[in-house]
């Protein structure tokens, strides 16, 4: 699980993205399971629809999930999103963050991500750490966190 806290460095590495590169810009790190299923499309949705807000904020916004490159494409085409999306198939972010571990759906068990947002400052710390997504809501999670 998540082992990372607010006030920690962000993880570097150099195998998905250099995260060293974001350092000086404000950003929103949002970790989720599936490309195309109703809660990541309507999480990547809510983020959509107030992008520009978020980018007047100074935040850069970049999503990751263990999905392909391909479905990545498919799944940005079809909604139009103007943000990032990296591709962990090696689940080195995941891990890194502590999102990929155990999860519970019907009574089975199996390895997953935990739907999770971290808010990162320009020197790379974490400031707000998102654990319980609102996927219809979470700009407004985010703004209300951070007004706080």
């Amino acid at each position: 699980m998540i082992t990372l806290k607010e006030g920690d460095k962000i993880p570097e590495t150099e195998n998905i993205v250099n995260l060293k590169n974001l350092k000086g810009k404000k950003l929103i790190l949002y970790f989720y399971p599936k490309d195309n299923t109703p809660g990541c499309t309507n999480e990547a949705l809510n983020l959509k629809n107030h992008y520009e807000e978020l980018k007047k904020n100074g935040f850069e916004v970049i999503g990751v999930s263990p999905d392909s490159e391909q479905s990545h494409k498919k799944f940005t085409d079809k909604l139009d999103l103007p943000f990032q999306l990296i591709s962990d198939t090696e689940k080195t972010l995941l891990n890194l963050f502590g999102v990929w571990g155990e999860k519970k759906m019907y009574g089975k068990t199996y390895q997953g991500v935990h739907r999770t947002t971290f808010i990162i400052d320009e020197a790379g710390t974490i400031i707000k750490i998102f654990p319980k997504v609102k996927t219809k809501e979470h700009y407004e999670q985010i703004m209300k966190a951070l007004a706080e």
